[in-house]
Formats: C-alpha cells, structure tokens, sequence
C-alpha cells in the first residue's frame, strides 16, 4: 500500500504551502487568512522514488468554539487516523501556544511516528529558535521554510524512514483511474454527494455557502474501477464574487474541468436549472469533456414525479441546450435515493468518451446520413461529402472531406452530430465534428498565401482542420492522412 502522510497543526501555520512544495503544485489555497483550508486534501506525491499520498489538512483547533471549525477538526483527526507518518507543522514567529501543546498530546495518543516541523525558519540563525519546540516530547524536529524549500530535504529524509519496506509494497501495475470532478452553485450538496460516493464523511459539509474551497481529491474503487472524485467550491456568477478565497476557489474550481475525464452537474431540484447552470454547462462542452446532469434534493420537491420529470426537461430544452444528450438523474445527496446509479453511468460515459469508431462503419454511416437528408447547396452548387474519419478521442472527433466546407452550416453539423449519437451510442459525451476540402490531383499547399479562418474561403489554399491532443497520452493518437498538410491545434498551427 503507498503510504499516508498527514500535515496537521493549527490554523494559519502554512500546512497548504508545505503540501504545495512537497507536492511541486499550486493545488491547495494559499491566503494569509485561518480557516482557508476545511477539507482533508490529497495529492499523489514521491521522495527518492518512494511513492507516497500527501494529505492536507484545516486547522487543527482544540477547542473550537464553531460548528465549521469543530467540522474541520474532525477532518484533521480523521487524517491523522488514516496516516502512516504525521507532519506536526508549528510556527517559529509565534512559539509554542497553547492550541500547539493541546495539539500535540492529542497527536500523541495516535501511537503514530510524529516529526514536528518548525516552519519559517528562514535562515540559519533562525534553526536556534527552533529548539524550544522541543518542549513539546516528540523525538523528531526540522526547521524548515515551506515558502522557500528550506529543509524540506531533512523533512522528507526523517518522513521516508518510517515508511514501510518496499518488500512489503504489493508491486502492481497502476491502473487507469476515472476522474471525476463534481460541479455545481454554491450549497447545492456537492460535498454531500461525495461523501455519499465514497461512503464516508470525508468532506466538511455545512449549510454555509462557500464551505469547500480547495478543490479535493479522493479515491475510491468502483467495480474494479479506481476513481478519482473532485469535489470543488461553488461557483457563482462573476459580478458577485467580491472575496479573494473565492476568487481563487472558482479559479481551482474551472482548472478541475481540464484535468476530468467525466463532470458532474449538480443542480438544485427545488429552483431547477439556472443561468449560471447554463453557464457551467457550456464550460464543460467548451472544454469537451463527458457530463452527467444530477437533479439533486428531489426528494424535498417531488410531488408527482412523472409531471416534475417532464417540467424539468422541458426546462432544460430551453435553458440548458447543453445538457439535451446528456443523461439526467433525479436524486437525494441527502437519503442517497438514486445515487446508486451515479457509477454506472459514470462508466459508460466514460467508455463514451474513449470511444473510437472504425473508418470503414464511418464512411456508412456517411453515406446514409447524406442519403437521408442532403446537405444544402452553396452558391447553387452541390456540397458533397466524400469520406469520413475518426482523427482522436477524449473527446471523440471526426474529419470529414469534402468538396465546400463553407456549405456545411450549423444545422447541418448539428445533424450529423446527432446521428452519431443515434447510431454509435455516445453516451453523456461531446462529439465534434471538422470539415476539409479534399485536394484536387497534383494540388499543392501553397505556405505562402494568407490563412483565412473561414474553411474554405480561400479556393487555391487547402483547408485546415482542428486535431488536437489533450492532456492523455494513452490512446488518443492523431493520424495524418496527408503528409504536408497543416494541422491547427486550438491555439497553434503546427506542420505535421
């Protein structure tokens, strides 16, 4: 098993910014301000090729005189249950306080190894104010200054020497793990759900808004399946974010998209879906990433549900158009009716999402879907489409050559979407869909004329197309079926 460290100590000591150098990321908040971090939140790490999982913690008060911070205690007491290794972070500038003695003697009933870290010890004349931590009975001291890197070294040698063997490590292969990021507005029940995923209370849930801020990771096996759940602030409309730990916590938030593979859409039953859902929506699909919609506190609303079902998905036609080939389900974070089926369309919006579809069923499905309904005529000319490939997955994008790219219209393209969809099944995950001119015999690409960005526009150039790859490298290959023809990539061209 990898191993389980545990940073704990109380509040506004710079756990987050030890857990950011120790794990080389920006992943937790960092803001001079207690009560930043509410969350446990992990992040897969290594130390002299000694994998491990490096967990941050809130603030750990002794005795918390809120219901927030009492919620947050138990999840730093759960960390230190959970860990192999504790990290008791304190703080040089403000010496040993009362809430660092309470601290440690509850640590101490743990029997785990404990290595205290002195943290702002910026320089060598500071290491000697670091002595009088000794006071608090632990074996192991390092001063060390998580904002510079200084000591983490030492740090990381004292912690590796209590992992256990190698030998005992059970040596399997990684396996490809889902991501999985939960979104939605603020308060809606995204911790909640999580915790009802993972069948424990692992994150801090409170009916104040604005209770999660760091996006956290955990990771659970479904069916064989590891999964990996984010779960991530909410996020509401621009004009009224006016604090700086929620900027930043929308920001984490937004980052989580590129980094799923599957997002959850958590809206509220009770209002139905919103603008600002509208806009999650279309910031999962710009992205391309597969979606589930999950309707959730159904329970508190229904009253007749097949009439509620059929209000709601009349909504969501003209609020969410986004959504409209997504799966729906109606569920109760709360009493955890429904979210048993939550995995099970998870995964197959994610096989979805990793489908490929052979040239040659492609070229038939062309060749129906042109036979069913002709693309319009452009300039009194007929558009005609020649052939058809699958270029990448993640998600799932398809070529199409042929002679006017200007001619295929959004209705069209839209069309041609939707019976994919029909005929391959592509369960809860965008589908795209470039156009480019087939190159008449003996026709070269001139470099040197001037690229326009309509496809097409320009008849003596030939046409650019979108193959992009994303952030996996397994599995999503692009094939280039001429060898000098320029591919655009989103935001650069580059010659294949």
């Amino acid at each position: 098993m990898i191993p389980v460290v545990a940073i704990v100590g109380r509040p506004n000591v710079g756990k987050s910014t030890l857990f950011n150098r120790l794990t080389q990321s920006r992943k937790a908040l960092v803001l001079d301000r207690p009560g930043v971090t509410r969350d446990r939140n992990y992040a897969e790490a290594a130390w002299l090729d000694r994998p491990y999982t490096l967990v941050d913690t809130g603030g750990f008060e002794p005795e918390p005189g809120d219901a927030l911070f009492a919620a947050m205690r138990r999840q730093s007491e759960a960390a230190v249950a959970e860990a192999d290794v504790v990290i008791l972070l304190v703080d040089r500038q403000s010496g040993i306080t009362p809430p660092d003695l309470q601290t440690a003697d509850l640590i101490r009933m743990s029997g785990k190894p404990v290595i205290v870290a002195v943290n702002k010890c910026d320089t060598v004349q500071h290491d000697d104010e670091a002595v009088e931590f000794w006071e608090l009975g632990f074996a192991e001291l390092v001063p060390v200054s998580a904002e510079h890197g200084r000591g983490t070294f030492d740090l990381m040698d004292a912690v590796v020497a209590h992992f256990p063997s190698e030998e005992d490590d059970d040596g399997a292969g990684e396996d490809h793990e889902i991501r999985i990021s939960v979104l939605g507005r603020p308060n809606i029940g995204k911790s909640t759900l999580v915790n009802r995923l993972l069948g424990e209370d692992r994150h801090v849930v409170h009916d104040a808004p604005g209770t999660t801020v760091d996006a956290t990771d955990s990771v659970m096996e479904f069916e064989g399946q590891t999964i990996r759940l984010i779960d991530t602030a909410g996020i509401r409309r621009k004009a009224r974010i006016d604090d700086r730990v929620e900027q930043l916590a929308v920001g984490a938030a937004i980052r989580t998209i590129d980094r799923s593979h599957v997002v959850l859409l958590v809206i509220d039953g009770a209002e139905g879906p919103t603008e600002q859902d509208a806009h999650l929506a279309a910031m999962v699909e710009e992205r391309g990433r597969a979606m589930v919609v999950l309707v959730n506190k159904w329970d508190a609303v229904r009253e007749d549900a097949e009439r509620d079902i059929r209000v709601l998905e009349d909504e969501f036609s003209r609020k969410l158009p986004h959504v409209v080939n997504r799966p729906v389900l109606y569920i109760s974070a709360l009493t955890g009716k429904g979210c048993h089926k939550i995995m099970h369309v998870v995964k197959d919006a994610y096989a979805s999402f990793n489908q490929r579809v052979s040239t040659a069923r492609l070229n038939e499905f062309l060749r129906g879907a042109v036979e069913a309904y002709s693309p319009p005529q452009l300039y009194h000319h007929p558009v005609r489409l020649n052939y058809m490939t699958q270029v990448r997955v993640r998600p799932p994008t398809f070529t199409i050559f042929c002679n006017s790219p200007l001619g295929v219209k959004g209705h069209y393209d839209k069309y041609l979407q939707n019976q994919l969809r029909e005929h391959f099944g592509f369960f809860g995950s965008p589908v795209r869909i470039q156009y480019r001119r087939k190159r008449r015999p003996g026709e070269a690409l001139d470099p040197e004329r001037p690229l326009n960005p309509l496809y097409g526009a320009d008849p003596g150039r030939a046409e650019l197309y979108v193959v992009g790859q994303d952030d996996e490298d397994e599995g999503d290959e692009a094939y280039a079926h001429e060898p000098d023809v320029l591919f655009e990539g989103g935001d650069e061209l580059e010659e294949e």
